[in-house]
Parts: structure tokens; C-alpha cells; sequence
């Protein structure tokens, strides 16, 4: 991978996004609100208190504006989430990494809130085949050739042609798959997952052509000991949060802003929109009178992926020390438990962390948790041995379940462009701003591209 990042794909259904009703920009009395103050101050409402919102806020704040977030959930930072249910061990369910540090906002930010980075590495790892013997040797070199040929496939692909198809159909078309062994089909598969883990959607649906076009990043990757909370906690110091405050529509008119919740109605001049893109999709947040079709096309066609987390704690460590344990599955459990991260290393608990993304991680929302544990420990007991002790706890995430977030990022879906994220991020009527990670164009799926467009939306306000 060439990075880490931190989410059922909802079908838009475009039909009901553009049948929208509007509600007048109006108080109880008739008369038009959102009039900005004679001083220049404007009044603006942020919906949504994730890390593109609370970056949105913190600089309109500090810049004088009038400035109120509200945000559905019992708390702040969206897919930043760090769970405290364990104590003394706080686990991030959300987004893990700050992917390159240098250069990176989120870096900075780390830095004043005094929170505590360490670095992983991607080639400390231990992988193994389906049996659970370790990967060495001639098996090591077959590994490493067929990850290479996997990415040159893709890069061949979007140097020659202009015509766009899957992620996987392209690999398989280049490499020959209907020739290749049944040893080699796992390894290229387990190559395309690979490619799943770390932009979220199904092989099956990503586009070959745009779905790594997106900026490299820089340096080293960390992870938060103590918890990614940290960052947000910090942005949102001293500003105004509601929380409880679930956005059922948006309306916006000349004289301004209408963002009407299940508790009231909340009246500004302007408004940032960071709703995650599974939001949008759903349908759940009415806009009138009416959002532009580039933008309801943009919406339609990009992708919201899944990435899954399944923490499991042990009384004792048993596994190799390593900060990646790499599965490969037979060809009929495709995708299942590949990625493992050993959390032992930078938090000196017992504690394992397994990743499932795109289809299987979205197919085992419907499990109940003794079953996904159950799934985990039989691949740890194939890798272990069945004399492994048995997990004294567990916490598991279910993204694409969420209805605040309906997965957990963005991907570039076969029948997208790159240009779309751009017109995802377009004001509307120079009222209505949009921000969020699907909207950046070259840093979506990471923390730091939501961050930046934060900063975006909040200047086309202030300036």
C-alpha cells in the first residue's frame, strides 16, 4: 500500500435529491433573516462537528465571524473516534493514521495538542500463507513479484487508455488470469484486496483509471497512542458545538440560510455543508431549492467504501512482533482477515486490530459479534496455532451501518471522474459551501485532505 487510511454503498437515487422542498429563509414573523452585520461579520452554521467542520469553524472563529456548529451525534469528530471503553487503552475506531507527515497540517496540529505520535511501518511486516506457515523464500519472491505485477498492470493501464474499467478486470486482463496456477491467483488477489484496505471500495467497482489519482504523500506514518481524539478536542476548543442536532433539511435563499433539525430551525447567512458522501447519497438531508445536477451527478457516481475494524484483546501477546501481520486466504475466502495491525507495539497492551474493507467488510455488518470474533479467531488459531488463549474482550465497528456516515470514505468508482469531486466541492449560490474528504480533489480518504477542506469552504466565507 502506498498509504493507510481511515469508511453499503447507498445508491443515490437521484430522483429523490431532486424532487427537494423549500422552506422560506424566514423567521416567525415573515421577515427574511441572514442579513450580514454592518461590520462586516457574518453569521455562518457548520453542520457537522468531523474534522473538515471543526477546521471550517476554528477559522471562521478565529477570524470574528458569528460561527455554531451542530452535529447529530452525542459527540464531536465524525469518523474520528476514539473509544475510551477500555482504560488505559484508547482505541481509535475511526481514522488511525496521519499518512506522511511532512507537509501534513495534521502534523502541526498533533504538535499543539500535545498528542503523541509513533511511527508504523509498512515493510515491518510478517505474512503469511493460507496454511499459516510464514511466507519465505521462493514463496516470498512469488509474493513480491505478483504485488509488482498487480501495480504495473494498473499503471500501464492508465498510461495507454482512455476507455475506464475495474480495477480488477484490468489486473486480470493484463496478467493472463484464466492461465494463471490457483497459487498464483491467490497472491494476485490478495494483491487487489490489498488495493480494497486502502481505498475502501470493491476492486469490482473502483475505477481503473482515477482511483489513485490523488497526491503521494510524504514521509513517515503515525499512529496516536492516545488517541486521535486529541486533534479534534483541540480544534474544538471555545467554539459553539450542539450536539443531538440531526439535519433533516437545507434551504437557502438571497437573504440567506434555513438548516432545519429534528429540535428547530437555525437561520445564518451561510452555511458549510460536511455531511460524509454516504450522507448525501442516502437522501436523509432535503436541500431546496435545489442542489445543481453537476453536483447531484457527482454525488451519484463517486463511491463510498467500507473499512472495518475488529479489536481484540488478549491476556498476553502470542504473535509475531512486527507492526503488520499480512494473511493470505484461499481463493474461496477472498478478502477475509488479511491485514492485521499489532496494537502491542505502540501501545504496550495485548491487543490485535483486524481490518476487513469493500464487500467482506460490508457483509459482516450483518453478523452478530460473537460470529465476527468467532471468524477472527479462526484465522489467528489458523496462524497461532489452536492453543492460542482466547480474546478477553473485543470492539468492532460496522461504518457502512451508521446512518451519520453510511461507510467510511470516499473512492473513485468505475463511471466517476476526478472532476467530480471538484464539482462535489462547488459553493452553491455563494450561500452554500461544501467540505468533507470526497471533496477534496487530490487528498480525499485522509484526514488531512478533510481538514484542508475545512479551511477551503471557511475562506470562501471570510476570506
Amino acid at each position: 500500500m502506498y498509504r493507510r487510511r481511515f469508511l453499503q454503498s447507498v445508491g443515490l437515487g437521484l430522483p429523490s435529491l431532486a424532487l427537494l422542498s423549500s422552506l422560506s429563509a424566514c423567521d416567525d414573523n415573515g421577515d427574511e433573516t441572514g442579513a450580514e452585520d454592518p461590520s462586516g461579520r457574518k453569521k455562518v452554521i457548520v453542520v457537522g462537528a468531523g474534522i473538515s467542520g471543526l477546521a471550517a469553524a476554528r477559522y471562521l472563529a478565529d477570524k470574528g465571524q458569528d460561527v455554531s456548529v451542530l452535529e447529530a451525534r452525542d459527540r464531536i469528530g465524525g469518523r474520528i473516534w476514539t473509544s475510551q471503553k477500555w482504560s488505559g487503552v484508547p482505541l481509535d475506531l475511526g481514522a488511525s493514521w496521519i499518512h506522511g507527515i511532512d507537509g501534513n497540517p495534521i502534523t502541526d496540529l498533533a504538535k499543539k495538542a500535545g498528542a503523541k505520535t509513533v511511527a508504523t511501518d509498512l515493510d515491518n511486516a510478517t505474512e503469511y500463507l493460507a496454511g499459516g506457515q510464514e511466507i519465505e523464500g521462493a514463496q516470498a519472491q512469488a509474493f513480491a513479484h505478483w504485488r509488482e505485477a498487480t501495480a504495473n498492470a494498473l499503471t500501464s493501464f492508465q498510461k495507454k487508455d482512455d476507455e475506464d474499467a475495474s480495477v480488477r478486470s484490468v489486473v486480470q486482463n493484463a496478467l493472463g488470469w484464466s492461465k494463471l496456477s490457483d497459487s498464483d491467483k491467490t497472491l494476485v488477489s490478495w494483491a487487489l484486496n490489498d488495493y480494497e484496505h486502502e481505498y475502501s471500495g470493491s476492486v469490482d467497482e473502483m475505477s481503473g483509471l482515477y482511483f489513485d489519482d490523488d497526491a503521494k504523500i510524504k514521509g513517515k506514518d503515525v499512529l496516536f497512542p492516545g488517541g486521535y481524539g486529541a486533534v479534534t478536542d483541540y480544534l474544538a476548543k471555545g467554539l459553539s458545538v450542539q450536539t443531538g442536532q440531526v439535519v433533516k433539511q437545507i434551504d437557502w435563499s438571497s437573504g440567506g440560510v434555513a438548516v432545519t433539525t429534528g429540535k428547530g430551525t437555525f437561520r445564518a447567512d451561510h452555511v458549510v455543508v460536511t455531511l460524509p458522501l454516504g450522507v448525501l447519497q442516502s437522501g436523509a438531508v432535503k436541500f431546496g431549492p435545489g442542489l445543481p445536477q453537476d453536483k447531484l451527478t457527482a454525488v451519484g457516481k463517486l463511491g463510498m467504501g467500507v473499512l472495518n475494524k475488529c479489536y481484540l484483546r488478549f491476556p498476553k501477546v502470542f504473535w509475531a512482533n512486527t507492526d503488520w501481520l499480512e494473511y493470505v486466504p484461499n481463493l474461496n475466502k477472498y478478502g477475509q482477515w488479511a491485514q492485521w495491525i499489532n496494537v502491542a507495539r505502540p501501545t504496550g497492551q495485548p491487543v490485535l486490530l483486524g481490518f476487513n474493507a469493500a464487500d467482506f467488510g460490508r457483509t459482516i455488518e450483518s453478523w452478530s459479534d460473537t460470529r465476527i470474533v468467532d471468524s477472527a479467531m479462526s484465522t489467528l488459531k489458523t496462524l497461532y496455532g489452536s492453543d492460542i488463549p482466547a480474546p478477553t474482550d473485543y470492539q468492532i465497528t460496522r461504518w457502512a451501518s451508521d446512518p451519520y456516515a453510511h461507510g467510511s470514505y470516499s473512492f473513485t468508482k468505475l463511471g466517476a471522474t476526478s472532476d467530480m469531486r471538484d464539482q462535489l466541492a462547488a459553493t452553491v449560490d455563494g450561500r452554500v459551501h461544501f467540505a468533507g474528504e470526497a471533496t477534496d480533489r487530490k487528498d480525499y480518504a485522509t484526514v488531512h485532505g478533510a481538514y484542508r477542506s475545512g479551511l477551503r469552504a471557511a475562506k470562501e466565507i471570510a476570506g
